[in-house]
């Protein structure tokens, strides 16, 4: 396994760009609208937050989004129609993820094994965690985020995706630790590959926006 993480580290440092990856192998594209973020790239994760995969790169992301936050447009979108995607939007409704929640889930979930996985036992989670009881429950119930929940299972479909992580980058292409890190076994090295991947797909969008000018 050393070689390979050797490889994927010398690609990451040497800049790598595009050509150098396989379309149809460590990304796909995807013929759909390139959103309008200005000059910025926009960056879409699919997730879940009963994924153990998710959770093992959520801060591995956040440390990246943090890194390149000067080229990128980043959001997230929860995968599925169950009682954690209503609760996700309901929070992103309130705009209360950014306060420590979003983490908390996937610790309360993946570490103290709350299972989380009823409307009842979330609402009481958040409550406990900050969240205003009855802005949830007003949001909650709200037409936006009913619209929130079927509007990501048409977006998911649209960029072809069928599994979580995924990552979206600027409606063109899709890749993600599976695809990237075709072949590899450890989480570590797949990530490295994968963001190995992104930066080059964030350079070439960024290029693609430009000439486009």
């Amino acid at each position: 396994m050393r070689p390979l993480l050797a490889t994927v580290a010398f690609v990451a440092a040497a800049g790598a760009c595009a050509a150098d990856f396989k379309d149809g192998l460590d990304y796909n594209t995807v013929n759909t609208p390139r959103p309008d973020t200005g000059k910025k790239v926009e960056v879409l994760e699919f997730f879940m937050y009963h994924c153990p995969h998710c959770n093992v790169l959520d801060p591995v992301l956040a440390d990246w989004v943090k890194k390149n936050n000067d080229k990128i447009v980043f959001r997230r979108m929860h995968m599925g129609d169950d009682a954690q995607a209503k609760a996700f939007y309901t929070l992103e409704a309130m705009n209360a993820l950014g306060n420590g929640v979003h983490e908390k889930i996937f610790r309360a979930i993946h570490v103290d094994r709350n299972r989380l996985n009823t409307d009842a036992a979330l609402q009481d989670f958040v409550v406990k965690n900050g969240v205003d009881k009855a802005k949830y429950v007003e949001a909650f119930n709200s037409f936006g985020v009913q619209t929130k929940l079927k509007r990501a299972q048409q977006v998911a479909t649209q960029y072809k995706l069928d599994s979580v992580p995924a990552l979206v980058i600027d409606g063109h292409y899709t890749t993600s630790p599976a695809v990237a890190g075709h072949g590899l076994t450890s989480a570590d090295a797949a990530h490295k590959a994968m963001f190995a991947v992104v930066d080059s797909l964030v350079a070439k969008s960024l290029q693609e926006r430009a000439a486009k000018k």
